[in-house]
């Protein structure tokens, strides 16, 4: 490589776009929620991977349960109780479906309406 082809490199655009926190959970959201819809999707074959889409996401909500439960979190507390009593719903769902007693639908759709919120549109893609 020249000195040139260097130097252009340096001072190029960077092509990687700037990730915001929100993008971020938003990626995470959109990732889990597939996993939990493919499995889902897998039948009594697909336990497996049933179990480690539930465990992600029980993992991305105690995540975002511990963040919230931070007096340090600036958002607004109501906003805050509401994310902590969703993570619990996860978690008590996560076990209904996995003793069988229950399906992913209304994971899925908590996690499409953060994906939603995390947008700021009415529709997650």
């Amino acid at each position: 490589m020249t000195t040139l082809n260097m130097a252009e490199t340096a001072y190029a655009q960077n092509k990687a776009p700037i990730r915001t926190p929100r993008s971020t959970e938003y990626d995470a959201f959109a990732r889990v929620t597939h996993r939990l819809k493919t499995a889902a999707d897998g039948g009594t074959a697909g336990f497996a991977h049933l179990a480690a889409a539930l465990h992600e996401n029980r993992r991305l909500w105690t995540m975002l349960a511990a963040d919230v439960a931070e007096q340090e979190n600036a958002l607004p507390r109501e906003l805050r109780a509401r994310i902590f009593f969703l993570a619990q719903f996860t978690t008590i769902h996560t076990s209904k479906i996995l003793r069988g007693e229950d399906d992913v639908d209304a994971l899925v759709d908590i996690n499409t309406a953060i994906m939603r919120g995390l947008r700021g549109t009415s529709e997650a893609t």
